[in-house]
């Protein structure tokens, strides 16, 4: 687990971990072996594993959700979630800062005409361009 490391000098498990010994050491033992979807769910590698009697409406609603955000502040979320908690200059500065300048307050998903913080609290929905990201 300590192959390839971010830029916060931490493997991306164990920043999927926050760090906690627990869930790394059980994944520790999995490595190399083959993981059935349960098993896999069981070890926090997945967030959901839908079975067969509701896959289709489990994909159809992650699918609604995910088209109802600004694409932009998906990825900044995602960035700001990838530089959580152990901070070091790098972080400070391609994590977070980076993520909020460029992606959240400044592209049109955000600040356009129809953008998600221009309609927040008027009861308009927001029109988001997902050619952007």
């Amino acid at each position: 687990m300590g192959y390839f490391p971010m830029v916060n000098h931490q493997s991306r498990l164990q920043r999927r971990f926050y760090e906690e010994t627990a869930p790394l050491e059980a994944l520790r033992v999995a490595i190399g072996k083959d993981l059935d979807a349960d098993q896999a769910l069981g070890l926090g590698l997945v967030t959901a594993a839908p079975d067969d009697i509701d896959w289709a409406d489990e994909l159809r609603i992650a699918i609604e959700e995910r088209a109802a955000m600004s694409p932009d502040s998906l990825t900044g979320l995602e960035a700001n979630l990838r530089f959580a908690q152990k901070e070091s200059m790098e972080t400070r500065i391609f994590g977070r800062l980076s993520a909020w300048q460029n992606w959240i307050f400044n592209r049109p998903n955000a600040v356009g005409d129809k953008g998600a913080l221009k309609v927040y609290g008027k009861g308009e929905k927001a029109a988001f361009d997902f050619n952007r990201v």
